[in-house]
């Protein structure tokens, strides 16, 4: 099983969309929670999250949250990004065999065109990434954000692809 985490401020419609992608997740039984990691949202973001049962917190430390993660596996993911169809199996496979941290593959049919994503800077979590606890625990440090928790760690890179935020564009 993951634990989901996701970080937001005034991102409620973003998030609405992942959330609706991962239902199929915790279906599945492969998504043990989602927990929101909100810093300052003055929009619908906790009424969301409560509707949704995720665990919401408001400004909280990420060594603590990272630490009391019920799933061994942590899955960073940016409001707005939707993993497409098999995403399930391909984490619940790389998860069973017990490697090392992972990334999405970057969906083919839905990307900004090319000229657009050449010319921004890319998050380290648009392609979500996939983490054992030990290691999320190890590198978490207080007042860390998701974004450089996930940034600079050795990845492989997973068969099933992802929508990045940025394609979707909501306002």
């Amino acid at each position: 099983m993951i634990s989901v985490f996701i970080e937001c401020k005034d991102q409620e419609k973003a998030l609405a969309v992942t959330l609706a992608a991962l239902v199929h997740g915790a279906v599945e039984g492969l998504v043990a929670e989602v927990v929101i990691l909100d810093r300052g949202s003055r929009d619908g973001t906790a009424l969301l999250a409560d509707s949704a049962g995720c665990r919401f917190l408001d400004d909280p430390d990420l060594r603590d949250v990272v630490r009391s993660a019920r799933a061994d596996w942590l899955l960073l993911i940016e409001p707005g990004a939707r993993p497409l169809l098999g995403w399930t199996d391909h984490i619940g496979q790389h998860v069973a065999a017990g490697r090392q941290a992972a990334r999405f593959s970057a969906s083919r049919e839905y990307r900004l065109p090319f000229m657009a994503r050449m010319r921004r800077r890319v998050s380290a979590l648009e392609h979500g990434v996939l983490l054992p606890k030990a290691q999320a625990i190890a590198n978490a440090r207080s007042g860390q954000s998701l974004e450089s928790l996930g940034r600079g760690l050795a990845m492989t890179r997973l068969r099933c692809e992802i929508v990045p935020a940025a394609v979707l564009a909501l306002p």
